[in-house]
């Protein structure tokens, strides 16, 4: 029925009351369907003796419930970033001992050989290094992470949490399915693009495709997570560590679907204007997750799919930042010149231009930035092994004046700045316009640099730093 599923291209010409009482009248159309389809449905299956207890019902009704469906949500979120940075610390650690006492042996053997410097920092100090530096600080956080996210979608628990949503989407003025969109964004910001084809809408699929990138994606998820534990929990107590680290992240989370819903709201009010559409949501029946099947399609599928595609990008990466920090020109070296350039749009920000110089040289994949950024510090004539979190920590704070404030503004820069070229390559094969792509990438880029400076100086004025 036309009631049902409006049309958007003559929204703007239907008075606003008229619009509001086809979407009551389209809801209460769906409700009646599901109501008779229950009822007839309990006339025609009985069960022997007593009546069997609706688990999924009884399990919904807490789930899903106004006053406990979002505090299970957070917790939820809250947990599983628990268990990610309480488990990756000592297995990151030793993966980067045992990948940095590799990169001695290799320099061991080209001394051996004699062979040229150049080419000894170009394929040891650039390209190893930065390939011992996305294992180590990636591999163990995605490696926990990945399992559980998949565990909770396997159970059925997805579709809830866009339950939860769908109010707060429609009152920016936004799809309901958008929270599914989003909740895919997760895992991949390019499969969160294509998920939004299951919005009919092309208004709000637009909506839901311009806001995806405020979710971070399992590119973004190591460097937020690394950051959350060696630098704001690494001046905690050792027991209370690992909780701020946690809040952190989760905070961070919920801070990227609230600007979700406040760009998805401005957008709908003012570029894409236009009422939210009615859908039925199904929830699907809960299931026992297959939790062995579940590890390994996590584990190839999204870890080694990541981890590979990282380690392909940061291979060049790392060499080119070696490159760029031993050719000079004049008294500076090529790397220093264009940091210096950045410097003061970064030095407004909170940040650095060698941070602001690794998100740009970061633009292929996201799962670069940090590594990027370590050899943009440690590259050059002095030889830096960061072979455990405590020197890394050292390197930032010590060596480059970071503060919890710098660490803040680049874990915010991380959630809000231009999707990758993987993303933004989707974005204009899904839409087809060069101008919506451009304004993806303009967007989320305006949002990062406005609250960083807005962060920044809030901060300073206050004279908490």
């Amino acid at each position: 029925m036309s009631l049902v599923t409006p049309n958007h291209n003559i929204r703007g010409k239907i008075p606003q009351s008229a619009l509001l009482e086809k979407e009551m009248v389209a809801d209460s159309i769906v409700k009646s369907i599901y109501e008779t389809a229950e009822d007839i449905s309990t006339k025609v299956i009985s069960y022997p003796g007593k009546r069997k207890t609706d688990w999924d019902q009884k399990i919904d009704d807490i789930l899903t419930s106004p006053l406990w469906g979002f505090p299970i949500m957070l917790l939820l979120l809250a947990v599983v970033f628990w268990i990610t940075i309480s488990g990756a610390n000592v297995p990151s650690q030793v993966l980067a001992t045992g990948l940095f006492w590799i990169q001695d042996r290799l320099t061991d053997l080209f001394i051996a050989l004699d062979a040229p410097g150049w080419l000894h920092g170009f394929l040891v100090l650039g390209v190893y290094r930065s390939l011992a530096w996305v294992v180590s600080v990636m591999l163990p956080p995605m490696a926990i992470f990945f399992p559980l996210f998949t565990l909770l979608e396997d159970a059925g628990y997805l579709p809830r949490v866009a339950f939860n949503l769908d109010s707060c989407f429609k009152r920016a003025g936004a799809h309901g399915k958008q929270a599914l969109t989003m909740c895919m964004g997760f895992g991949c910001n390019a499969a969160g693009i294509i998920s939004c084809r299951i919005i009919d809408s092309p208004r709000e699929r637009l909506i839901a495709t311009l806001t995806n990138i405020f979710v971070p994606c399992n590119g973004r998820f190591p460097t937020l997570i690394a950051l959350a534990a060696i630098f704001i929990a690494g001046s905690a107590a050792m027991s209370m560590a690992s909780v701020i680290a946690t809040l952190t992240v989760s905070s961070l989370i919920v801070l990227g679907v609230i600007i979700t819903l406040i760009v998805s709201w401005l957008l709908s009010r003012t570029l894409l204007k236009g009422q939210p559409s009615s859908f039925a949501l199904e929830l699907p029946p809960y299931r026992k997750p297959k939790v062995g099947e579940v590890i390994v399609r996590s584990i190839l599928d999204r870890t080694i799919f990541v981890l590979a595609r990282a380690v392909i990008i940061a291979a060049p990466a790392g060499g080119l930042i070696w490159i760029l920090a031993n050719t000079t020109i004049g008294d500076g070296t090529i790397l220093n010149i264009i940091a210096g350039w950045l410097h003061p749009l970064a030095g407004h920000m909170g940040m650095d231009g060698y941070i602001l110089l690794a998100f740009i040289l970061g633009l292929p994949a996201n799962e670069i930035v940090l590594p990027i950024l370590i050899m943009s510090y440690v590259a050059g004539p002095t030889l830096v092994d960061l072979n455990s979190l405590a020197a890394l920590r050292y390197l930032l704070v010590d060596q480059h004046g970071w503060t919890w404030l710098t660490a803040l503004c680049v874990m915010i820069f991380s959630l809000c700045h231009w999707p990758c070229g993987t993303t933004l390559f989707t974005i204009k094969k899904e839409i087809g316009s060069w101008k919506w792509t451009f304004m993806a990438l303009l967007i989320p880029t305006v949002v990062g640099i406005v609250l960083c400076i807005t962060i920044n100086y809030v901060v300073r004025g206050l004279g908490l730093v």
